[in-house]
C-alpha cells in the first residue's frame, strides 16, 4: 500500500508534542505530513508550547522547541491529501477564525477524508458548522461546552486513550498521542506487522 498524506494545521504556539510526536511517527511507516500554519512557508520557524499539569487549577503553558514548517500554506492542494490534523495547544484559538482554515476542514469534512483532532484541535473544528454535531469527540475537557454547543457528543476519554467514530480520531492531549496513532493508522488502512528479528553477528566483533 502506498503512504498516504495527511495535512497538519498548526498555528503559533501549537502543541510541541502533538507537532513532533505525530509527525515523526506518521513518517516512520511511509506517510507523508505537510505541516502548515497561515501566511507561513516552508523553511520558517513556528514557535511551539508544551502544557503540563503540575498541581495547579490548571495546566501551564512553557516555550517549546521550534519547529521548521515543511510546507508553505498558500501552496496547498487539498485534493493531494488523504486526511487532515488539527493539533492542539494555544494554535487552534485563533487560526480556527481564518476563513482559509475553515475551508479546509470543511473539505475534508465534506468528502469524508479521515479527520484527527486531539487535545484544542477540536476548536478548529467546532468553527466549521456541522463538523462535529451528532460526532463522538474527545478533547481536552475544558473544551467539553464548546463541543457540546456546536451538537457535538463530548467522550471523556482517559488521558492515554483515543476514541473512534468512523472517520473521526480524537484524543484528550498528547498523554493520549501512542493510542490517537494507533488508532489513526487504522483509520487509514495501515497495517503495522511484527515479525522475526533476525540477530546476525556484527563484522566487528572479536
Amino acid at each position: 500500500m502506498a503512504g498516504k498524506k495527511i495535512l497538519m494545521l498548526v498555528g503559533e504556539f501549537s502543541e510541541e508534542y502533538e507537532i513532533f510526536v505525530f509527525e515523526q511517527a506518521m513518517h516512520a511507516v511511509g506517510h507523508t505530513v505537510h505541516v502548515v500554519c497561515p501566511d507561513k512557508k516552508a523553511g520558517d520557524v513556528l514557535k511551539t508550547s508544551l502544557h503540563d499539569f503540575e498541581g495547579h487549577q490548571t495546566y501551564t503553558e512553557k516555550l517549546g522547541h521550534d519547529y521548521i514548517l515543511n510546507k508553505t500554506f498558500s501552496e496547498v492542494r487539498l485534493e493531494d491529501y488523504d486526511a487532515v490534523y488539527c493539533a492542539g495547544g494555544r494554535g487552534p484559538e485563533y487560526i480556527r477564525i481564518d476563513k482559509r482554515v475553515q475551508a479546509m476542514v470543511r473539505h475534508f469534512h465534506d468528502t469524508g477524508k479521515p479527520i484527527f483532532t486531539i487535545c484544542h484541535g477540536v476548536q478548529i473544528l467546532i468553527a466549521v458548522d456541522g463538523v462535529v454535531r451528532g460526532r463522538q469527540v474527545a478533547a481536552l475537557h475544558y473544551c467539553e461546552p464548546e463541543v457540546t454547543l456546536a451538537g457535538g457528543i463530548y467522550i471523556d476519554v482517559a488521558p492515554n486513550g483515543a476514541h473512534v467514530d468512523g472517520n473521526l480520531v480524537s484524543a484528550k492531549g498528547w498523554p493520549g498521542l501512542a493510542a490517537f496513532m494507533r488508532e489513526c493508522l487504522k483509520v487509514l488502512g495501515t497495517d503495522v506487522k511484527h515479525g522475526e528479528i533476525l540477530m546476525r553477528e556484527s563484522p566487528l566483533a572479536a
